[in-house]
């Protein structure tokens, strides 16, 4: 059930339902068709859980980026399990193009919802917010404004005419995804600074992390961690998982493996490269 973020707030003393669990189990946890929001490469990709919803076959999920997407998104596209995609953009960053999310395009297999960066920040902000939408004016007069028919131009309420301001309806994730460095026994989730996070599980109804370690003690009783802290009210289930997110970088933490980076980008050029890849790396459950 979804609860509107001030509600939530007077709950979170009341309700403590965060559980911890396995990779595997966080990946059951997602069902079929969810709308899934996923954060950008570096700040915490969630790999581990990725390769896991592959290998049980996930389908038919719609994911949003927040704001952009790489190996984790091309590799959800490609492995047939996501049929939506809400971005501002998908690459392979100094490796190219993302060659799965560019092969679903040109077919026709996947949905497209282009956006911008500030406009999925604003979809989800609303949606933290319980709001309805967010008004922007930074894509005013662009081409996106005309081929997204969701997105409405209304003149400013507040003004004396001649205002237009863009509204971006709210984005409601069933699901956040993402890894962090830490979590502790009463399910609190160190985000650093990493913000964006924040907002993702604010927005989301469900929101699942696998983490690098179990802190021992309360992430809020210190000052230094205080701030950086994820409420257990807004997590659900938590994995210990070190090195979750390789082989992509996770900033602070550790380099991406860049043999296993430049390999991806080389066999997903073609269908039959990726299948090769994808029952090497992934369905075999090697890693990566």
């Amino acid at each position: 059930m979804r609860y509107p973020a001030a509600l939530r707030q007077d709950l979170g003393n009341i309700i403590a339902v965060t559980i911890w669990t396995t990779v595997e189990d966080l990946a059951e946890r997602i069902p079929d068709g969810a709308r899934v929001a996923l954060i950008r490469d570096g700040c915490g990709i969630a790999m581990a859980v990725t390769y896991a919803l592959i290998r049980r076959k996930a389908r038919d999920l719609r994911l949003v980026n927040m704001p952009t997407g790489g190996m984790q998104t091309d590799l959800l596209i490609g492995a047939g399990c996501a049929v939506e995609l809400e971005t501002s953009g998908v690459s392979l960053g100094e490796y190219g193009p993302a060659p799965r999310f560019a092969a679903a395009v040109t077919s026709g297999s996947l949905a497209i919802k282009e956006a911008t960066c500030p406009a999925i920040h604003a979809g989800l902000q609303a949606s933290e917010k319980g709001a309805p939408f967010m008004p922007l004016r930074g894509i005013l007069g662009s081409d996106i404004v005309r081929v997204r028919h969701d997105w409405r131009t209304i003149d400013n309420p507040l003004g004396d005419g001649g205002d237009p301001l863009v509204v971006i309806p709210a984005i409601a994730p069933d699901i956040a995804l993402f890894h962090c460095q830490m979590a502790d026994d009463e399910g609190n989730v160190w985000v650093g600074r990493e913000r964006d996070l924040v907002t993702m599980a604010h927005a989301a109804a469900t929101t699942l992390v696998s983490v690098e370690e179990r802190y021992d003690g309360n992430l809020f009783a210190d000052p230094a961690l205080a701030a950086g802290t994820l409420s257990s009210f807004y997590v659900s289930a938590i994995a210990p998982c070190p090195q979750g997110s390789l082989p992509l970088s996770f900033a602070g933490h550790y380099e991406g493996d860049v043999e296993a980076l430049r390999a991806y980008a080389t066999a997903a050029r073609t269908e039959e490269g990726f299948r090769t890849y994808l029952a090497q790396r992934v369905l075999a459950g090697t890693g990566p």
